[in-house]
């Protein structure tokens, strides 16, 4: 993996969980709306609209560098729709960089190249 791929996936990490926590944060806020006299929407859904922007932006950069097929694109795509996906989605893509980094470092130990 080269250091473009692993920047795009750790940008998309750094923003599904706070995406996922805007999106809850706006669900409770447009309860709350209903239920008090308290309205944080029109904050919430720009803070949100933003955060889901750039995890768009950032997913279709990582789909474009890592050459993920279809069904891993979607599955992404769908976690940044979910309640709690932004979660999911940050877990799987830690998992998956950490996985190219050992693979890449066992290349390395193949190549003769071991670097601390």
């Amino acid at each position: 993996m080269d250091i473009k791929t692993a920047t795009a996936i750790r940008r998309l990490r750094l923003v599904s969980a706070p995406e996922a926590v805007s999106f809850l944060l706006l669900l409770v806020c447009s309860v709350l709306k209903r239920t008090t006299d308290f309205n944080a929407v029109p904050v919430m859904g720009m803070v949100h609209g933003v955060l889901f922007i750039l995890y768009v932006l950032f997913w279709a950069d990582a789909w474009n560098r890592t050459k993920w097929g279809p069904k891993t694109a979607a599955l992404y795509f769908v976690l940044s729709v979910l309640p709690t996906g932004g979660f999911f989605a940050e877990r799987k893509l830690r998992r998956e960089s950490e996985d190219a980094i050992i693979a890449s470092r066992a290349r390395q130990e193949q190549e003769g190249v071991v670097k601390a």
